[in-house]
C-alpha cells in the first residue's frame, strides 16, 4: 500500500506546485498596466520554474533490481518549484506626457507582461492542474477497490 501513498504524494506535489504557477501567473496579469511599484519601476513580468524531485530512499530501486530490469536512474518523487525569476526584459515604452509616471521626454514604461503569454501559460498551467486531478480521483478509486477487496 505504500506504493499507492508515494502516488498520492507525486500527484499532491504536482497539484502544488501548478497552484503556485497560477498563482504567479494571475498576479503577473494583474499588473500588466502597473508603472510604479514600491521600486520605483514597472512591474517585472515572474516565472516559476520546476525541478524533478528525487526519490529519498531507495526503495524504488529494489523493486525495480527484484524485476530484473536495468537501472539507469532512480524513479522521481514529483515535482518541486525550484525559483521564481523576475524577467529583466525592458517593458514597452508609450509616449504619455500627460500620464503621471512620463519621464521627462514624455514616456511611460509599461510592466513588460504579455496578457496573451500569461493567459496561454495559465491555459497550460489549469490542464496541467486537471490532469493532476484526474489521477488523484483515480488513485483514490484504487484504494478505495483495495480496501473492498481486503474486506472479502
Amino acid at each position: 500500500m505504500s506504493g499507492i501513498f508515494s502516488s498520492f504524494k507525486i500527484t499532491a506535489s504536482a497539484l502544488t506546485a501548478q497552484r503556485l504557477r497560477m498563482d504567479i501567473l494571475s498576479n503577473n496579469i494583474a499588473n500588466a498596466e502597473t508603472t510604479r511599484t514600491e521600486n520605483g519601476g514597472p512591474y517585472q513580468r515572474q516565472q516559476v520554474f520546476f525541478v524533478a524531485k528525487q526519490a529519498e530512499t531507495d526503495l524504488g530501486q529494489s523493486l525495480l533490481k527484484n524485476m530484473k530490469r536495468k537501472i539507469t536512474t532512480r524513479p522521481g518523487q514529483g515535482v518541486e518549484v525550484s525559483a521564481i525569476i523576475t524577467d529583466d526584459s525592458p517593458g514597452n515604452r508609450v509616449y504619455d506626457p500627460n500620464h503621471p509616471d512620463a519621464d521627462e521626454d514624455g514616456f511611460v514604461t509599461y510592466p513588460n507582461v504579455n496578457v496573451v503569454t500569461e493567459m496561454t501559460d495559465m491555459l497550460s498551467a489549469t490542464r496541467s492542474y486537471e490532469a493532476n486531478v484526474t489521477v488523484f480521483n483515480a488513485l483514490k478509486g484504487m484504494a478505495a477497490k483495495a480496501i473492498e477487496l481486503g474486506q472479502k
